[in-house]
């Protein structure tokens, strides 16, 4: 009988059997890897995602009781912002026409159309019609719509091109940044007092050279607009 070495171990270089195959380690540093990256990823994630329209809501158009269309009625009849919105000039809030206003015109024209049912019904009982908020700002946001106006702020610098809307959308994101943008420096955005309800106004090729004349003309300050306490009252 042969003698074997160290006491009939098999010799130190023979193969040995692995326990894992030989991804495994593979395996093991990129799961290492991704825990590391992982949370780091699912911040970034989460930053992007307030960004996006399902939390800005930009360009979302929603659903209303009356599919009421200002791509015809300001685009194609001419019908200037003010005359639905009475309040925007002397108000925060734009307001919304009551069903007298809509009567105005539809008590003669389209008086039997199907899509106008829920105007005469608002008429006849005496309720408002419940309209979705298109641009909605958080609570703890001020935003007084007067105040933009009078200064020089176009309706169509924040509602985007409303008259070519069939339905009314949310046309920029409404963001923090966003507005900060515009109050450190307005006089991009600022047009003459004719121009504030103009549906497609654009600025002008000397738009610098206006914009630092409308801010003296209006009287804006721009050392403090962009304040915390100037939306966060």
């Amino acid at each position: 009988m042969r003698d074997e070495p160290d006491g009939g171990r098999p010799p130190r270089d023979a193969a040995v059997a692995q326990l894992f195959p030989p991804w495994a380690t593979l395996v093991a540093r990129l799961a290492l890897v991704s825990g590391v990256l992982l949370p780091f990823c699912l911040v970034g994630l989460l930053m992007a995602l307030q960004y996006t329209p399902y939390v800005t809501g930009q360009t979302i158009t929603p659903e209303q009781t009356v599919p009421f269309s200002h791509e015809h009625h300001v685009g194609g009849l001419g019908i200037e912002c003010r005359y639905c919105h009475t309040s925007v000039e002397k108000s925060r809030f734009a307001g919304l026409p009551p069903t007298h206003t809509c009567m105005t015109c539809h008590s003669q024209l389209w008086t039997n159309a199907a899509v106008l049912e829920p105007v005469r019904r608002s008429l006849a009982e005496d309720r408002p019609i419940r309209w979705r908020r298109v641009n909605a700002l958080p609570d703890y946001v001020y935003f007084d719509h007067s105040i933009h106006v009078a200064k020089g702020v176009g309706c169509t610098s924040c509602h985007g091109p409303v008259d070519t809307m069939p339905l009314m959308r949310q046309a920029v994101p409404l963001t923090m940044g966003w507005c900060l943008d515009c109050h450190r420096n307005p006089a991009p955005h600022l047009r003459p007092e004719g121009e504030i309800f103009a549906g497609h106004w654009s600025p002008p090729a000397d738009q610098d050279k206006r914009g630092a004349a409308l801010i003296d003309h209006y009287g804006i300050s721009t050392e403090h607009l962009a304040d915390c306490s100037v939306c966060h009252q």
